[in-house]
């Protein structure tokens, strides 16, 4: 068994996990409840949010689950406002919310592309913009946006989401800049083909799990967990030097 880091300055900081429910998201919010931080999540699936809270309720710091239309942008920002009066100013924001349905070329009409964007991009931004005063004056933080290796490979199938994924390290190195004078640092973590049951489900073949240990050069599947312990590391003090940069863990694809 692996004995993996853990963090002290992460201890009774308030981290808000954007999409938090199930897969990736659901992972952050085990391994930060896991040290001893106070984590809250939004997300729209309020069966499986309701069902991760109660699952981790027993834990050191239970999470607090909050129901969320991240879409509505307005409905993002009361949600947020929301979780600070209730655990304070926010510290640690990890935007992970994503959809990667597939989608045709030819198949994309503006109300469409409008959609994906208000998943898989516009949330960064606004979320951001609802934690930056209350995170500057309690000394800085750490935002964490997931963007993708899909836009480093050119990934076909999916143009809207891969477009999305490259405009986030786009926002990632402009609010680094921006932010840095008030102690906030920004990064953007790109991980590569992630086992959630959603990837597992939809989309992994036989024949899609071959190319892809060919194509890695660590043969091992990626887990959600080993997302979530980059992003402590990053939301954590000991990445305190660390900002406006993009982190790729998906096995060596790249």
């Amino acid at each position: 068994m692996t004995d993996y880091a853990q963090y002290p300055s992460l201890t009774g900081r308030v981290a808000l996990i954007i999409g938090g429910a199930t897969g990736i998201g659901a992972a952050l919010v085990e391994a930060f409840v896991g040290q001893g931080a106070c984590v809250a999540f939004l997300d729209v699936d309020t069966t499986a949010g309701e069902a991760l809270a109660a699952k981790l309720k027993d834990g050191d710091a239970a999470p607090v689950f909050v129901p969320c239309d991240i879409r509505d942008v307005d409905a993002l920002q009361t949600a947020i406002a929301q979780v600070s009066d209730e655990l304070g100013p926010i510290r640690v924001l990890l935007n992970n919310a994503a959809r990667d349905d597939r989608h045709k070329l030819e198949d994309v009409t503006p109300e469409s592309w409008d959609e994906g964007q208000s998943v898989n991009l516009r949330p960064h931004f606004f979320s951001t913009q609802a934690v930056r005063d209350a995170m500057r004056e309690a000394g800085g933080g750490s935002i964490i946006n997931m963007s993708s290796n899909s836009y480093l490979l050119g990934l076909e199938g999916y143009p809207g989401y891969v477009t999305a994924k490259a405009g986030i390290i786009g926002l990632t190195k402009s609010l680094a800049r921006e932010l840095g004078p008030e102690r906030i640092r920004v990064n953007a973590v790109l991980p590569g083909w992630v086992m959630t049951d959603r990837q597992i489900k939809l989309w992994l073949t036989d024949e899609g799990e071959r190319e892809l240990m060919q194509q890695q050069a660590l043969k091992q599947k990626i887990d959600p967990a080993d997302v979530a312990r980059l992003a402590l590391f990053l939301a954590a003090d000991d990445s305190a030097l660390i900002t406006g940069q993009s982190h790729v863990i998906d096995g060596g694809r790249v």
